[in-house]
């Protein structure tokens, strides 16, 4: 899962920097975010292609091998997690990031707040995502509409 999330950093977001090495990035899946996020992985070949990870209504975690993006892995991820959080999801992502909040606002993620970076350990200016699912007759009369 480490090496996916490295991999995809590096190709996604190369402006930016890490906080982090390797090793420590390593140490963080081992000891944090297995034991204790919610974490599923997408595998082909025998070797992991993506992973995401939730931590109550936080979408922590989202990356795809490079290779694999635009193959429909990240879309069937956020419906895992639309399902395992019905209620709602919210996630951070980096404002360099355009590609991330295309497929986020895709999704139906609306951006609620824009901050400097000043609270993330990169210092680069994010924004936060909410997902709340539409009431029923919403979604019924949306879907009449179209």
């Amino acid at each position: 899962m480490a090496d996916v999330w490295l991999r995809s950093f590096a190709a996604a977001l190369p402006t930016v920097r890490r906080a982090h090495g390797d090793d420590d990035v390593r140490n963080w899946f081992s000891y944090v975010v297995i034991p204790r996020y919610e974490t599923w992985v997408a595998v082909a070949d025998g070797s992991v292609i993506g992973l995401l990870a939730l931590d109550g209504e936080e979408l922590e975690q989202l990356y795809l091998d490079p290779s694999w993006r635009g193959r429909g892995v990240g879309d069937r991820f956020i419906d895992l997690a639309k399902r395992q959080r019905p209620a709602g999801l919210d996630l951070w992502t980096f404002q360099v990031n355009g590609p991330a909040q295309r497929f986020y606002e895709r999704h139906d993620f609306v951006p609620v707040e824009y901050t400097d970076g000043l609270h993330n350990e990169e210092y680069e200016p994010d924004v936060r995502y909410t997902w709340r699912p539409q009431p029923p007759a919403v979604a019924a009369a949306a879907a009449a509409e179209t």
